[in-house]
């Protein structure tokens, strides 16, 4: 067969994949794991509370807002159905209560290792099944937003550890969190502050630069690269600014609106996530990731046997 590109005759309908891929889609629905890791009071929940403008997080979800912290790291998951033009959206906030809040921090990231790690068992044992399911339940973090303290200093310790450990095994997403409490030129020698600690320490954040698939991926995630890690602000208030209903964070001398890119980096963040990358995250966590953690288990395993229930996994990659 000749690999050139062939004149047609006339119209076949061959575009119309897009549709019927679209349709099935609709169908089917799908899912988002969201994981959400700094220490308490850097405004986590309400951040995903207003990325997909519902209360999503698990404090919405009906734990006390004086839970006490919790002496050791907590992993709660919370699912909600979004359902937004006919699409639906199974999303799973995953919160990590406990992480960074103790007076000793020394390998707090281990629960959040295991469990990124269980999910990847978990599938994997639904993929070497004989009879497997249709569709199987994804449970993977998916991405896994950190939430950096805006000291405007450097990062800590803690954060470098965490990021250098789980970089290989999940998508980081670094953020900046409560940026309303910098001024502009400190927050953006904040933000290249850390870039510079991140890249001294090695550290790959996502959209890693060795998964850019052509030139044209390549700028474009170059872009969100060197905005990152994006300061934000979050905020599930209504407030009236000119006549507009926007979301805001209202303070003693004005309101801090949370979609206004003047005031935050807020919309930036939620246009990556959702409206440019959010299939991405989906794939590289399915093709590297996974991949890595599959060739792996299945090398220990020799290879070809199913995995037996009681294999209990542990192992940290």
């Amino acid at each position: 067969i000749s690999g050139s590109g062939s004149t047609l005759l006339g119209y076949i309908g061959i575009d119309t994949i897009i549709e019927q891929m679209r349709k099935k889609t609709m169908k089917t629905g799908f899912d988002f794991n969201i994981m959400v890791v700094g220490h308490s009071g850097l405004g986590k929940s309400t951040l995903v509370n207003t990325l997909f403008k519902s209360q999503v997080s698990r404090k919405s979800a009906g734990w006390a807002r004086d839970d006490k912290i919790p002496k050791t790291v907590d992993i709660k998951a919370v699912s909600h159905v979004l359902e937004e033009g006919g699409v639906k959206m199974k999303l799973t906030v995953v919160d990590t209560p406990g992480f960074g809040d103790q007076i000793n921090n020394d390998n707090c990231w281990e629960p959040i290792s295991k469990y990124i790690n269980e999910q990847y068992e978990k599938f994997l044992k639904e993929e070497v099944n004989i009879t497997r399911k249709k569709r199987i339940p994804d449970t993977r973090v998916h991405c896994c937003l950190y939430f950096i303290s805006p000291t405007g200093h450097s990062l800590r310790q803690l954060d470098v550890e965490f990021m250098k450990r789980l970089s290989h095994s999940v998508n980081i997403i670094p953020v900046i969190a409560k940026a309303d409490t910098m001024t502009i030129e400190e927050r953006q020698d904040f933000k290249q502050r850390v870039r510079k600690e991140l890249e001294m320490g090695g550290i790959e954040f996502y959209p890693q630069k060795e998964f850019d698939e052509d030139m044209e991926d390549k700028s474009d995630n170059d872009k969100i690269r060197e905005a990152m890690p994006f300061a934000v602000v979050g905020s599930d208030k209504e407030y009236q600014v000119n006549g507009k209903r926007v979301l805001g964070r209202k303070t003693a001398w004005g309101i801090v609106e949370v979609e206004n890119p003047n005031h935050c980096e807020f919309a930036q963040l939620r246009d990556f996530l959702i409206r440019s990358h959010l299939q991405d995250l989906k794939e590289v966590t399915h093709n590297i990731h996974y991949e890595t953690y599959r060739a792996k288990r299945l090398n220990e395993n020799g290879g070809l046997h199913p995995i037996s229930s009681n294999d209990t996994q542990e192992s940290n990659l």
